[in-house]
């Protein structure tokens, strides 16, 4: 088998023809973790915070959390941030901004992700004014 019957990789056009009729949604991906364990981490954690509630009211934030260990019995400092910008370099420039990164307390990298498949559930219950999202 030649490297073109398996390659390596594809260019990202090839990939959105063949995807045309999906979401195709393009979010940038911020993978962080901590530089120097987790004291710096809970230093930031506030300030950090703050930032990304305000990325959130600012429309920019899609999504943000802790990842957990493998085993997702522990924290060890690593965090997931999904954000919507126009190109990856301002994803960065957004990164770049977090008070987390700022502090030395976690280094990032962002990857593009570009969304095709998933749903979003949305349970409103008139009665007890009360929702879920699954």
């Amino acid at each position: 088998m030649s490297e073109t019957d398996n390659p390596r990789s594809v260019p990202a056009a090839d990939v959105k023809q063949a995807s045309g009729a999906m979401l195709q949604k393009q979010l940038y991906a911020i993978f962080t973790e901590p530089v120097d364990g987790m004291g710096p981490i809970f230093a930031n954690l506030e300030a950090h915070l703050a930032f990304q509630v305000q990325l959130e009211a600012d429309g920019v934030l899609y999504s943000a959390g802790p990842m957990w260990t493998d085993d997702e019995e522990a924290w060890e400092g690593d965090g997931l941030v999904v954000i919507r910008a126009e190109t990856r370099e301002a994803a960065i420039a957004i990164a770049e901004r977090d008070p987390m990164h700022k502090a030395g307390a976690r280094r990032f990298r962002v990857r593009p992700w570009m969304i095709n498949e998933g749903s979003i559930q949305l349970r409103l219950d008139f009665s007890s004014q009360k929702f879920t999202i699954a």
